[in-house]
């Protein structure tokens, strides 16, 4: 996924009057970036300990992101940007990496 495209994709969830919702979802993405980040830089025993973690805090950022679109589409709000981020596990993580960067650029 490139970035410019997470950037579409938040800016789109953004808009959503859906704010515990949306706080929800970027919650679970800063998580699962940082055990992402985490484990890419940790040796391959600690990685096989993290890895139930890792499956749980990425599953739970794809649930976040459906169940904001659902509330959206419920309420007649956008959701392209759920198509835009596909069913595709990486990309979800990707975006999550993303957003990560986007917000702490963002914070400076």
């Amino acid at each position: 996924m490139e970035f410019q495209t997470s950037k579409t994709i938040y800016a789109a969830i953004r808009a959503s009057r859906h704010a515990d919702l949306r706080q929800q979802l970027v919650d679970a993405a800063v998580r699962y970036a940082r055990i992402r980040t985490d484990y890419r830089l940790t040796d391959p025993a600690t990685r096989a300990e993290m890895e139930d973690g890792r499956t749980r805090a990425h599953n739970v950022l794809i649930d976040a992101c459906n169940i904001l679109a659902r509330a959206m589409q419920r309420d007649g709000e956008d959701i392209g940007w759920r198509t835009r981020l596909t069913q595709d596990r990486k990309i979800i993580g990707d975006f999550a990496c993303h957003l990560h960067a986007l917000l702490g650029i963002e914070g400076r």
